[in-house]
């Protein structure tokens, strides 16, 4: 007689069979990794704290450049990102159905075509010489006489890396928070308004908002981890990894300097951990100040 599978565990095993495979394993090797010198040709050699006693009082690159670049680059695309993405949410959620459904895939779709809009699109308009869109307008306008070298300068890279970034975060989150805009009751608004609201920025505050938490806490948490995450964009823009004078290394940018550059998989491991535990309490103090209270 065949045994039913009417469990309810049998439902989330796969979830977590993947899981473990795809995080929690990888996190557990990285962590296990960082007290190691492991150059990926012999076996891996313990030395206790000696990578993270070496990153925060040796790593004068990490110190001066990486931590300040991240911190700089997450606090200004996360909130911003953050706070467009809710209010363009809410703004298509105001138009009718067709055009919000056109105008969430244009804002959607930088976020799906990311390495491939850089590589082109952004290199050109910012290309340091005068056939690029940016030079040749400021030349033609006369407000410069020769070409900057703005994927070169460590005066213009990271506001750069700012806008690509901004440019793209219509992602998941941004998707999510329309969908919960979307089903909001709308017999919420119609009481509130004969309890006294009075205006639409009221009408956010205390029912828009508030209804949607749920939506709001996922993309605040998307924005936070895939911000962190960002490394790419000005190994991209600029063509080298590090890039001029550190001016756009984040600590993603790094890791891969040290793992995959240099063979120091111990000491790219500390930092990959480093970088796991400033997601994790952003992620926390998110979750704090957007999660239910019950």
């Amino acid at each position: 007689m065949i045994r039913r599978m009417n469990r309810p565990a049998w439902f989330i095993l796969p979830y977590w069979t993947l899981f473990t495979v795809f995080v929690i394993v990888p996190v557990l090797a990285a962590v296990l990794l960082s007290f190691t010198y492991f150059n990926a040709i012999q076996m891996p050699r313990f030395i206790g704290i000696t990578n993270y006693i070496e990153l925060i009082t040796m790593d004068t690159v990490f110190m001066q450049y990486v931590l300040s670049n991240t911190l700089r680059f997450a606090l200004i695309v996360g909130p911003v990102g953050y706070l467009s993405a809710f209010f363009l949410a809410w703004m298509l959620a105001q138009i009718s159905p067709k055009p919000r459904t056109v105008l969430a895939i244009i804002l959607y779709s930088p976020s799906l075509t990311m390495g491939v809009a850089m590589a082109s699109m952004w290199r050109i308009i910012f290309s340091d010489d005068a056939q690029g869109y940016l030079n040749s307008l400021l030349m033609n306008w006369g407000i410069i006489l020769e070409p900057i070298q703005f994927l070169q300068s460590p005066q213009y890279l990271m506001t750069i890396m700012i806008i690509v970034s901004l440019w793209s975060s219509m992602g998941v989150g941004f998707l999510a928070m329309l969908a919960g805009v979307l089903n909001i009751d709308q017999t919420l608004y119609e009481a509130a308004y004969v309890d006294g609201i009075r205006n639409r920025a009221q009408e956010i505050f205390y029912i828009t908002i508030p209804s949607m938490k749920p939506q709001m806490l996922f993309g605040a948490v998307m924005a936070v981890v895939t911000t962190f995450q960002a490394g790419m964009i000005g190994v991209q823009l600029s063509g080298s990894n590090p890039t001029p004078q550190y001016a756009g290394q984040l600590i993603v940018n790094h890791i891969e300097d040290f793992g995959f550059i240099r063979y120091m998989m111990g000491y790219a491991a500390t930092i990959s951990v480093v970088l796991l535990l400033m997601v994790y309490f952003i992620s926390k103090v998110t979750w704090s100040i957007l999660g239910e209270r019950e």
